[in-house]
């Protein structure tokens, strides 16, 4: 299972954009915001593992 880390770029009512940073890209990934941990702001590290996201350590 490959582990995925994003940081918060934006948050738009119920969803946030997510900025893949373990690889070079500049697409922003939707997601509900519901599918985070509670307590994110824009600049907060995120890692996708098992299908989860969770804050990164």
């Amino acid at each position: 299972m490959e582990t995925w880390y994003y940081e918060v770029d934006s948050i738009d009512g119920d969803y946030a954009n997510l900025r893949r940073v373990d690889i070079e890209s500049d697409d922003l990934k939707l997601v509900a915001r519901a599918l985070l941990p509670e307590g994110i702001a824009v600049g907060t590290k995120l890692k996708y593992e098992m299908m989860q996201y969770s804050i990164a350590q």
